[in-house]
C-alpha cells in the first residue's frame, strides 16, 4: 500500500504570519502539528534573511524543531513595515537599471540563506499585478535571472516562476519567456489561487505541467486573492485534484500559503485539518484510475 509521504508533501507557508516577526514559537506550534516542512516569506520585519544572526537564529530553530526548509518566497517590496504592506515593489523585471540592481542584490541576499540552511526552492515573481509583459520588461527579467539562475545553482537552489495575476505572470508569458531566453534551469510554481483568478485551473496547469515543481495552494471567491483556506472558496477543487494528479513531479509539494483574515491569522489546527482535507481528496482521482487501469 502506497504510503502518505508518496501523495502529498505537505508544507506550510510563513505567509500566514507575515505580518509579525517569524518567532521559534510559530515554528515549534507547525512541528508539534506534525507539519514537517515550511516555506519562510522574505521580508524583513518578518523574517530579516540580510542579518546574519537573524538567519543564525533560524537554522537553530527549525534544527531544534525538526522542520524542513522546502523554500524561500523571494521578496518583494523594500522595507515591509509590520501589518502594512506599504513598501516599495521590488521586481526583477524592473526596466530601470539602478532599481533593478536593488532587486538583484535583494534576491541575492536572501538566496545567501542556502549557505547556512539549505533549501530548494526559491519562488519569484516576475513582476506586479500591473505591469505589462512589454519587450523592455521581458528583457530586464532575461538579464535579472540569467545571474540569479547561476547563483541559486551554485547554491544548490532551483527558481521557480510564479503564475501571478498580472501579464508577466500570466503562465503563457512564463513558457514563452523561459522558450526564448534557453534559461532551461528556470522552473515554475503553481499557485491555484492565482489561476482560478486568471484562466482557471485546468487550463492554467496545462501550460505549466511540466515543469512545476512546487505549489502555492489557498482558495478564493474568483475575483481576488484572499488566500483563503481551502474550501472556504468556489474553487472547483474535484478538477483540481484531477489536474494535479497529472504533475509530473512526486511527491507534489502543496504548499499551504494562508493569509491572516480580519487581524487573525487561521489557526494551525485549520491548517492541519485542511492538509487531511486535501490529502483525501487529492487520492480520489488516483484511486479512480487505479479501479478503471
Amino acid at each position: 500500500m502506497e504510503s502518505a509521504d508518496t501523495r502529498m508533501q505537505r508544507v506550510i507557508s510563513t505567509y500566514r504570519s507575515v505580518n509579525q516577526r517569524l518567532t521559534p514559537a510559530i515554528l515549534q506550534a507547525y512541528a508539534s502539528a506534525g507539519i514537517p516542512a515550511v516555506e519562510i516569506f522574505c521580508s524583513a520585519p518578518h523574517f530579516d534573511y540580510r542579518t546574519e544572526q537573524t538567519v543564525r537564529e533560524m537554522a537553530d530553530c527549525l534544527g531544534s524543531t525538526g522542520l524542513q526548509l522546502h523554500s524561500l518566497h523571494a521578496p518583494t517590496e523594500r522595507n515591509l513595515s509590520h501589518g502594512r504592506d506599504n513598501g516599495a515593489p521590488l521586481a526583477i523585471s524592473e526596466p530601470e537599471r539602478a532599481r533593478r540592481i536593488e532587486a538583484i542584490d535583494e534576491m541575492k541576499r536572501a538566496l545567501e540563506v542556502a549557505e547556512r540552511i539549505p533549501f530548494h526552492f526559491f519562488v519569484v515573481h516576475m513582476g506586479g499585478s500591473r505591469q505589462p509583459a512589454d519587450s523592455r520588461r521581458m528583457d530586464a527579467a532575461f538579464s535579472s535571472l540569467e545571474q540569479l539562475v547561476l547563483f541559486a545553482k551554485q547554491r544548490g537552489v532551483v527558481i521557480a516562476l510564479e503564475n501571478t495575476t498580472g501579464e508577466l505572470g500570466a503562465p503563457a508569458a512564463l513558457r514563452q519567456f523561459i522558450a526564448q531566453t534557453h534559461l532551461q534551469d528556470l522552473r515554475l510554481c503553481f499557485d491555484i489561487g492565482h489561476a482560478n483568478i486568471g484562466d482557471g485551473i485546468a487550463a492554467t496547469f496545462e501550460l505549466m505541467r511540466d515543469l512545476v515543481v512546487t505549489t502555492h495552494i489557498h482558495d478564493n471567491h474568483g475575483d481576488k486573492d484572499e488566500h483563503l483556506v481551502p474550501f472556504d472558496g468556489t474553487i472547483d477543487w474535484p478538477t483540481a485534484f484531477t489536474v494535479l494528479a497529472t504533475a509530473p513531479r512526486k511527491p507534489l509539494p502543496v504548499v499551504l500559503e494562508l493569509k491572516e483574515q480580519t487581524a487573525a491569522a487561521p489557526s494551525v489546527e485549520q491548517a492541519v485539518a485542511a492538509f487531511d482535507h486535501l490529502e483525501r481528496e487529492f487520492e480520489k482521482p488516483r484511486s479512480q484510475a487505479a479501479h478503471t487501469s
